[in-house]
């Protein structure tokens, strides 16, 4: 039976089976094998699954939360951005687009972590926010009839607990509701590209 570990694009914390590609965390969430909370701190970080450097079980009394992503763009969706230390090139790829998207100089860690954290959460609920189809970027996460989609090109794909299912049209008009905060649909649009699943 899978814990709940998993993140989901809507930036729950769910018991699912599908683990993922990446791992992460938002700080010490548990009390033993249950997370008594959404998130400890601003810093909400996306690493790699294999990292000899830094490596902590699952679970472990008073560390970080071991969390689980599909793909790269699930976990950017629920307000996440990749670590400096374990995806370090890919950290500095997302910082340069950031730069290109927001102006000013290189962004520390501090400065993206803490308007992302400003653009995560409504209370404890998921921050979303309205932009027309037409502007929204490959690797964004909108709500398709209720459910997460991942716009891909000219295509929107559904992501359930199963993971994609089948693509469908993208609408050519109108307003998305979308779930990935807007200072990462900027970076996404400046030119970084997701690794998606």
């Amino acid at each position: 039976m899978a814990e709940r570990n998993r993140v989901s694009p809507r930036s729950d914390i769910v018991a699912i089976p599908l683990r993922g590609r990446f791992m992460g965390n938002r700080g010490c969430l548990h009390r033993g094998h249950t997370v008594v909370r959404n998130h400890s701190g601003k810093r909400w970080i996306i690493c790699v699954t294999d990292y000899p450097a830094r490596t902590v079980p699952q679970w472990s009394e008073g560390h970080y939360t071991v969390l689980f992503f599909h793909d790269e763009a699930v976990a950017l969706a629920a307000g996440h951005r990749p670590c400096a230390l374990c995806r370090r090139e890919r950290y500095n790829d997302f910082r340069a687009a950031w730069q290109a998207a927001h102006g000013g100089g290189l962004p520390s860690a501090d400065e993206m972590d803490a308007r992302l954290h400003g653009e995560r959460l409504d209370a404890s609920h998921q921050h979303t926010h309205e932009a027309a189809w037409s502007s929204l970027p490959r690797g964004t996460f909108t709500l398709v009839d209720g459910g997460p989609a991942l716009v891909l090109g000219e295509t929107v794909v559904p992501w359930s607990e199963g993971g994609y299912a089948a693509p469908s049209t993208r609408p050519a008009s109108g307003t998305a509701t979308v779930l990935t905060p807007p200072a990462t649909v900027a970076v996404l649009a400046a030119g970084y590209r997701p690794d998606i699943a």
